[in-house]
């Protein structure tokens, strides 16, 4: 299996260099760092990936199983539209909070990181560091946003400011960090338990002896920088290893029946961030070559398409009935690939279509486009 890991790292990495257009990663959130009379458009990438080892629940025969939420009175399983958030204020007492509640206290949408304060990058305890982002500097603003980070570095300061994302606002840290910006999402204080909270004794004067003789049992094991093989996620690789061997054994393998098989999802690519960090401080935009390329293959197209035209225009009146079937089953088909499987559910529920509970989204998309 680890073979065929690095195989599929290959192709896709062969697939995308056969591609006219290479993949450009998107910004997480784009906006602009403002304080005082200072505005520096910046977008907002995360630091860390993804886990490598995603594990999924299935049955004994390989099924894909999802959660659902059950009614002990009612015995029933639960729809989403079933569903509302509920504080609980004492045992079997709740009250309820709609989506109208929250959207009454929501913060204002905004694209603006409100820079508050410039504060001793010492006084942040990283206890309170929950996520970490590099800030990247859009089109135009590399002066500036190198100014900034350099600034920060020589007074040893960090920024706090506020921000709203996807409905919600966070605290965040500006840090400038070898000539870059780094934004670290906050914790709140009461999140935050103190040493007396845990029971921490207060510090006491150490002896003298004692402290040297921890000293010198510090420095066995110190070295001059960190070794990053200590980082490593050795639990995951013995995983790996496990699954590898069961897969060269045959033991435990199973696979989904073809006809309940799910349309796997487009694989994600794999991002260089560094590399866009690189272009964008030098003041490229990581997606302009692409975009130039999108627009040659368009004129390209519409070349190709003009051409087609005049060459077919003796045969359009008999195929216009045919142009506009197709037109129209195409429509049909973007229509119902923009809902989700839930809703697509109940239409082909609403159909009788049989078979459906079984359905992948895209065999609903394409039963309800049968039977229209």
């Amino acid at each position: 299996m680890a073979a065929k890991r690095a195989s599929n790292q290959k192709a896709g990495k062969e697939e995308q260099e056969d591609n006219a257009q290479p993949f450009q990663p998107s910004p997480f959130w784009s906006g602009v760092i403002s304080f005082g009379l200072v505005s520096l458009p910046v977008s907002l990438f995360p630091a860390n990936r993804g886990r490598p080892l995603s594990l999924h629940m299935v049955d004994q025969d390989g099924m894909p199983l999802r959660r659902r939420y059950f009614c002990e009175k009612e015995h029933r399983v639960l729809e989403n539209e079933d569903l509302v958030r509920g504080y609980p204020i004492e045992k079997d007492k709740f009250v309820i909070i709609h989506d109208e509640d929250l959207e009454a206290v929501a913060p204002e949408k905004s694209r603006e990181i409100d820079l508050r304060r410039f504060v001793p990058l010492d006084d942040i305890n990283p206890v309170y560091f929950e996520r970490g982002y590099y800030l990247t500097p859009n089109s135009g603003a590399t002066k500036p946003y190198r100014l900034l980070a350099r600034s920060m570095a020589q007074k040893k300061r960090a920024g706090v400011a506020t921000f709203v994302m996807r409905g919600k606002e966070y605290i965040i840290a500006i840090i400038s960090e070898k000539g870059l910006l780094r934004a670290e999402t906050l914790r709140f204080q009461d999140e935050i338990r103190s040493p007396a909270d845990i029971g921490l004794p207060e510090l006491e004067k150490a002896d003298r002896k004692q402290v040297s003789q921890m000293t010198r049992a510090m420095k066995s094991l110190s070295t001059k920088t960190l070794d990053q093989d200590l980082l490593r996620d050795r639990e995951t690789e013995r995983i790996f290893k496990r699954i590898d061997k069961k897969l060269s054994a045959g033991e435990d393998v199973v696979q989904l029946p073809e006809e309940v098989e799910d349309t796997p999802e487009e694989e994600g690519q794999v991002v260089d961030l560094m590399q866009v960090l690189k272009q964008r401080l030098q003041g490229k935009d990581p997606g302009a070559s692409s975009a130039e390329k999108r627009a040659q293959s368009k004129g390209r197209g519409s070349r190709k398409a003009n051409g087609s035209e005049k060459k077919g225009s003796e045969n359009r009146n008999s195929g216009q009935k045919t142009a506009n079937k197709s037109r129209s089953g195409k429509s049909r088909q973007k229509e119902l690939e923009a809902l989700s499987r839930n809703e697509l559910y109940q239409r082909a529920q609403d159909q009788s279509i049989s078979g459906r509970s079984h359905m992948s989204k895209q065999e609903l998309v394409d039963a309800l486009q049968k039977a229209s």
